[in-house]
């Protein structure tokens, strides 16, 4: 053969089958620019300079990470769309003549085609957006800039090197099958999935139930601590029981609608159920694939979202107080003295206090069941839902502390619980039963809660003897990780932002190079920090939420083009037995329809029984306004509806005229 002729039949090839390849290669295009400039992002050292730490260099860190191993995942998928279209294109060629050799040729050249063009111009897109993208994440964490261009070789390196993995993997593997094929296998894969797909019965039941499942779990788990390692359980139980459900269950469901003469003996009906009967064998994995990307995308930017939009909530949760110093002395008169020398400093720096509370606790973890709480070295993470925090003080410290006049007896207690929930008459600790004498609507200082991902509960005690029963009790329980009385003061100011930052660095100062040590928090500082890393958040969630997105997009297209093609004949060979075009293109609609909203409407329904759990997922973020996370989650379905729409217009459009040829 010629030279150059492999070359040449390969760029004619990727021409000729354009409406399937060019959306691919722009995938790629799209997808190695997100990788560079994530990648690029994590090395820029101007990222750190602007946050002040690693936080945000972490989180592209992070991403990065993930946009790899979604590349190859998904490159993969949408490669076989590519592969099973041109197999009848492969035997034709292979019945002309061309052995498999050569197969493989013309496949390593289109794929170097695509490879060479993906990194051209993912590369040259990235750099002129990487900038772009720097100034975006300083205005979401409100810092300056400084001028300049960065470019970096080892980000250009690390994206070359991973698509080139990819692109060998993708070429390889289609090698692979054109090897195992024969040509009249090629020539007949393409129509594969067009005998009727027996009703599995059983699988249908397992996704079934390990749909339910998940969502029980989501709706029903209430500690936040179990929420972290329940939530990937429930998700993968969804992502199972939707794969089961849409290859399975739609099936079935399809074949009961069948079953249902008076349904089923209609004209649009029966044309468009006998044909997602014939080829949902093929689509469901699509289908259930578009649903889970498109969960994904609702679930991330809903989450991203209500933290950065809810920031100040977040900051006023977990710092109800302006200052707060906590006590690392052993003694109660050190820290009686370095709380003292706190308010020589408020003094000395002209800071007006506003309102103040300082007290002494004792906290420690128990296992709660019921009214009774167990404090063993053995709790373990399988009983987190159990796990609580108690912090115990005297009757003295809270009225003291809360400016109250309250009195109790032996053997009786106040207690706040920071879920609400407590209703006993009694509360049993160690081997001792206390009566709750008073639920109290609230505590001084309850901020301290904020801190602890467990449910909380605050134990008002006679005096300091029952204190020092039960430390000397829980001591004995826990041993080497028992805790010790510890104290906190804090305040509140009137003064300005840039007088509450000179002070809180004039406090760090105190604390750090003083002779009485403790450990200072600010929420002027905390605002900052938590602008940083959920900042952060919001920009990677806006960066995956794109890439899942056009991941769901691509599949659509591609779903559209192969049922065109599949449907163009059948619909053909009804226009000759009598149906006209307005029956045939109202049948088509009902079918396009049918299968096109189902990921929509599924993602829905997993959104809404996902978002219990995630509402405690973010309130380990220290986000608690659910209405702000349900406005959120409620704006990004109805957008990203409105989106799926447009998408639908456009690809139907594809398919109307794919079919009607």
């Amino acid at each position: 053969m010629r030279r150059g002729f492999f070359a040449r039949l390969a760029a004619g090839n990727i021409k000729k089958n354009g409406s399937t390849y060019f959306p691919y290669i722009l995938t790629c295009v799209v997808t190695v620019m997100l990788y560079y400039i994530v990648k690029s992002l994590s090395l820029n050292p101007g990222l750190e300079e602007m946050a002040g730490d690693q936080t945000l260099i972490s989180l592209m860190e992070m991403g990065t990470r993930i946009i790899g191993l979604f590349a190859l995942i998904f490159l993969f998928y949408t490669n076989s769309f590519l592969l099973k279209r041109r197999k009848k294109e492969f035997g034709v060629f292979h019945i002309l003549g061309l052995g498999k050799r050569h197969l493989a040729k013309t496949l390593a050249w289109e794929s170097l085609y695509a490879f060479f063009i993906s990194m051209a111009g993912g590369l040259l897109f990235g750099m002129a957006l990487d900038k772009l993208m720097f100034l975006l994440i300083a205005k979401i964490v409100r810092a300056e800039v400084s001028l300049g261009f960065f470019v970096s070789a080892e980000a250009i390196w690390s994206t070359v090197r991973l698509f080139a993995v990819i692109f060998l993997l993708i070429f390889l593997n289609a090698v692979r099958q054109i090897q195992v094929a024969t040509p009249v296998s090629l020539l007949q894969d393409s129509q594969a999935g067009e005998r009727e797909p027996k009703t599995k019965w059983l699988s249908a039941l397992l996704g079934f139930l390990c749909v339910g499942t998940g969502y029980y779990l989501a709706i029903t788990t209430k500690n936040p601590i179990s929420s972290i390692y329940i939530f990937f359980i429930a998700a993968t139980l969804v992502v199972v029981g939707t794969y089961l459900l849409f290859t399975a269950g739609s099936i079935a469901f399809l074949k009961l609608l069948r079953s249902s003469k008076s349904y089923y003996y209609r004209t649009g009906h029966f044309i468009s159920v006998s044909g997602m009967i014939y080829r949902m064998k093929q689509n469901a994995v699509g289908l259930a694939n578009i649903c889970i990307l498109s969960t994904m995308v609702l679930v991330m930017i809903s989450a991203t979202s209500s933290l950065m939009i809810g920031i100040d909530d977040v900051v006023n949760s977990r710092y109800p107080y302006d200052f707060v110093v906590y006590s690392r002395e052993d003694t109660e008169e050190r820290s009686e003295a370095l709380y003292a020398r706190v308010r020589e400093l408020q003094q000395e720096q002209g800071l007006s206090v506003t309102d103040e509370v300082e007290y002494s606790y004792l906290v420690f973890s128990a296992m709660q069941e019921g009214n009774s709480f167990r404090v063993s070295r053995e709790n373990v993470l399988l009983d987190a839902d159990k796990i609580v925090n108690l912090y115990v003080i005297t009757l003295d410290e809270y009225n003291g502390a809360a400016g109250a006049n309250a009195s109790l007896s032996d053997g009786e207690i106040l207690l706040y619980d920071s879920q609400g929930g407590y209703n006993a008459p009694s509360l049993k600790l160690f081997d001792r039963e206390y009566q709750v004498k008073a639920v109290l609507d609230d505590f001084p200082g309850k901020g301290l809660m904020a801190a602890n991902i467990a449910s909380s509960y605050f134990l008002v005690v006679p005096g300091q003897q029952e204190m020092d029963a039960i430390y000397a009790k829980q001591k004995e329980a826990l041993t080497n990780i028992a805790s010790e009385p510890d104290s906190f003061y804090a305040f509140d100011t009137d003064a300005a932002q840039e007088e509450q930052r000179a002070f809180a660095a004039a406090l760090l100062d105190l604390m750090q190079n003083g002779e009485l040590k403790g450990s200072p928090d600010s929420k002027v500082d905390a605002d900052a920090i938590y602008l940083k890393l959920y900042g952060g958040f919001f920009f990677l969630g806006l960066f995956l939420g794109v890439l899942f997105l056009m991941a769901a997009v691509l599949i659509i297209y591609y779903k559209q083009i192969s049922e065109g093609f599949e449907d163009r004949e059948r619909f053909s060979i009804m226009r000759k037995v009598g149906l006209s075009r307005r029956e045939v293109r109202a049948a088509i609609r009902s079918q396009v329809l049918t299968v096109f909203f189902l990921p929509l409407l599924v993602a829905g329904v997993h959104v809404a029984a996902a978002f219990p759990l995630m509402s405690r997922l973010l309130a380990l973020l220290y986000l608690s306004n659910t209405r702000l996370y349900m406005a959120c989650t409620a704006v990004s379905f109805l957008v990203f509806a409105a989106f799926y729409v447009i998408v639908y217009l456009l690809t139907a459009r594809t398919y109307y005229r794919i079919v009607s040829r």
